[in-house]
Order: structure tokens, then sequence, then C-alpha cells
């Protein structure tokens, strides 16, 4: 790629295709959820230890996203998202070695899947602190949140495709079937590994091959402590950070408590479609991505996060009105409700990390891993919604999620104090 097109960011789409590849392979982790469906049914697990394997990937954030910054500053961006695809493939490996090699429901079968989901996580981790300052090699300003938005919609299509490929296999390939505690016997669900494998080896080969002239490391020294000091220091950068943890903890939470939600405020007679409530939510949110990324490149990106915060706390509301209806709430509320959150949500990550990254582009690579580190709010969220809607209802779980709803809306009209100049 020359130089000047890395300048101006008019990359053609030959030249960006291998980097909004990577995009769909860091779609790979959310298959989790679907293989610990089959996992738990498998080998007879309680809730509460299967539970566990969804929890492993927002710990990796935790432990590894400011070292990737670190480590992508000494080797470049393009190697850091060439490794973490490497160390994917391998949890996508473990689990055909695990279902090929030995006996099913055997200790060393679930000892490797459990291993698979742990490198899934590192890889993840690795991934989404690498790849998305990646992007500001092509594109600049307020382009850049419409770019990261298109690139969670490619992302969103390895998410959706995962358990159409989990069931496929499970119903129509009977090689190495299983019976479940239901006595229902489970086809080859694990296929999905094996295609999403084939698909990480060809985005290592297109990612590997595409020449990409990054800019210089960034300035200075890069440590641990540092990264730290300027996440402490800086209060835009401290915000951005608090907008993602936001993000992220509405989106895991409305995740886990959806279903429970209308399960519990309209009888068991719709207990069968509560777990439409999650489709219906990602399905939004591909919407969201799809319109963000054509909606973004021609608004700012203050206006778009005032957008944003807008329809977030209609969802809280609609939500709140729901939870304290005693009798018979209305359905469609809920249903809106769970649209607006997704179709809100969608764009909120791309925003914040955006603006952080161009606000300090001499410190991109340490930002990035700050950032990420804010997806721990995956695992802070949701626990606390819960303990709330223990104490006082559904109504004081969705005032949990209200909270990330309002901190959106605030920055949005505050939009001023991102804007400060740089420290």
């Amino acid at each position: 790629m020359s130089n000047e097109t890395t300048k101006t960011g008019n990359a053609g789409f030959a030249k960006i295709l291998p980097v909004m590849f990577a995009f769909f392979v860091m779609g790979f982790v959310d298959l989790v959820g679907t293989a610990t469906n089959y996992v738990k049914a498998e080998f007879s697990l309680a809730d509460g230890t299967a539970n566990l394997f969804t929890t492993m990937v927002f710990f990796w954030f935790l432990i590894f996203s400011v070292p990737t910054g670190v480590l992508m500053n000494k080797i470049g961006r393009r190697k850091t998202v060439l490794w973490s695809i490497l160390v994917t493939l391998v949890a996508m490996a473990l689990p055909i070695i695990a279902y090929l090699v030995f006996p099913m429901k055997s200790t060393a079968q679930l000892v490797l899947i459990v291993i698979s989901f742990a490198f899934l996580g590192i890889g993840n981790t690795l991934m989404q602190v690498s790849l998305n300052p990646l992007l500001t090699v092509f594109v600049k300003g307020d382009k850049l949140a419409s770019t990261l938005t298109t690139g969670q919609f490619v992302k969103a299509f390895a998410s959706l495709f995962a358990p159409w490929i989990a069931m496929w296999g499970a119903n129509s390939i009977k090689a190495y079937t299983y019976t479940d505690a239901e006595g229902k016997t489970i086809g080859m669900w694990w296929i999905l590994f094996i295609i999403y494998f084939v698909i990480g080896i060809l985005g290592y080969i297109l990612l590997a091959f595409d020449k990409i002239e990054e800019p210089a490391p960034d300035s200075g020294t890069t440590t641990i402590g540092k990264c730290f000091q300027l996440l402490f220091s800086d209060h835009i950068i401290l915000l951005c950070f608090l907008g993602i943890v936001a993000h992220v903890g509405v989106d895991v939470a409305i995740n886990a408590q959806a279903p429970r939600i209308l399960t519990e405020h309209t009888g068991d007679q719709f207990t069968s479609i509560a777990a439409s409530a999650t489709m219906v939510y990602f399905v939004a949110r591909m919407i969201g991505c799809f319109t963000g990324g054509i909606a973004l490149q021609k608004i700012s990106n203050k206006v778009g996060l005032r957008i944003c915060g807008v329809i977030m706390t209609l969802s809280a509301i609609c939500f709140a009105i729901f939870t304290l209806v005693p009798e018979n709430p209305p359905v469609w509320l809920f249903w809106t409700a769970v649209a607006l959150v997704g179709f809100g949500n969608s764009n909120v990550f791309s925003l914040f990390l955006s603006h952080a990254l161009m606000y300090r582009p001499d410190r991109q690579n340490e930002i990035s891993g700050l950032m990420l580190m804010g997806l721990i709010g995956g695992a802070v969220f949701p626990p606390v919604m819960g303990a709330a809607a223990d104490v006082s209802g559904q109504f004081g779980g969705i005032l949990v999620m209200a909270v990330g709803c309002l901190y959106v809306l605030a920055m949005g009209f505050a939009y001023k104090v991102l804007e400060g100049k740089k420290a």
C-alpha cells in the first residue's frame, strides 16, 4: 500500500478486505454460547459450571488487554492480529482433536474443550485490541467510527451463523453421536469448529499477504504502568473507557436478563417465546450496525452519540413501564424495548473507541488496550443487575441497566467534555 493511500485513508475495498475478513474471525468468540449448550447437555453439567465458559471470555480482557497494547507497540498491529488468528485457530483445533481422538464424554475430551474456550478468549482479546486500531491506517476522523461499525456488522455474521451451523450438524450429521439427559440423539454439532477452522486459515492467509504500511510505534517507551497512568491522568480517556464499560455492560446484561423479564411479567404461557428476546436483540444490533456504517459517514460522532443515548434511554423507560405494570403488561412494550436497546447500543462501542483513538493518535496502541479492558463491564453489570432484581424485582435490574443508558445520553449531550485538548 502506498504512503499516499495510508495518509489519505482512501483505501480501496481490495486493500481493506483482509482486515474486514479478520472482523469475521473476531466473531468466532460468540460460538461459546452455542457450544456451551451442547457441552452442558453432553456432559450433564450444572448451569453454574456451564456459565463459567462464557465468563472466561471477559476474564481475559481484564488480564491481557493492556499487555497486548504494549506488545502491539513492539511488533506492530498487523503482526499482533496475525498472532491472534493463530491463537484462535488453536482454539478451533482443540475440540476437533477432542472429538476425533478421545472417547465420547471422556474427561480428556471435556478438558480440551475447556482449554479451547480459554484460548478463544485470549485470541479474541489480542484481536480486539489490535484489529480496531489497524483500521486507523485506512481511515481517519469521524469516518473511523462508521468503518469500525461496519467491522462490527461483519463480525455479527459469524455470531449469527454459529448456532445455525451447530444445529445443522447436530440434526443432519450422525457421526460421533451422543445421547443427552432427555434421551435425544445429538449429531456432529462440533462441525462448527471445523468450518470456522478452515475460514480462520483463509483469514490468516489473506492478512499475511496484505502489505500494510503502519505508522511508527507510539512515542516513548510503552509500559503497563504508563498505560494505566494515561487512563487515570486524562479525563477524556477515562470517560471513553467508562463509555465502553457501559456499552458492554448493557449488552451482556440485557442478553441475560431480558428472557427472565418477559417470563416473570407475562406468565408461563410466554415462556416458550422468551428465548426469542436474545435473537430480536441481535437482529436489532445488526440493523443498527448496518445503519450506523452508512449514517456515521454523513453525521458527526457527537450527533451519533446523542441519537444512541436517546434511543437507549427510551428503551430503559419502556422496560421500566413494562416491569411496573402488575398484571397483563403490554407485551409489545417489551419487544419495543429490546429492539430499541439493540439498535441504540450497536454503535456506542465504535463511537467511544474511535474518539479515544483519534484524540491521542500518538498513543493509539496503549489506548486500544485500555479501551478494550472496558469489556470487563460484561462481567460486572449482569451480576449487579441480577442482584438488584432479586432485591427489588425486575424493575431494580432495569435501574442498573438505565445507569449505562443514561451515561451514554449524558456524554452525548455533554460532548464538549470529550473535546478537551490532550493532556
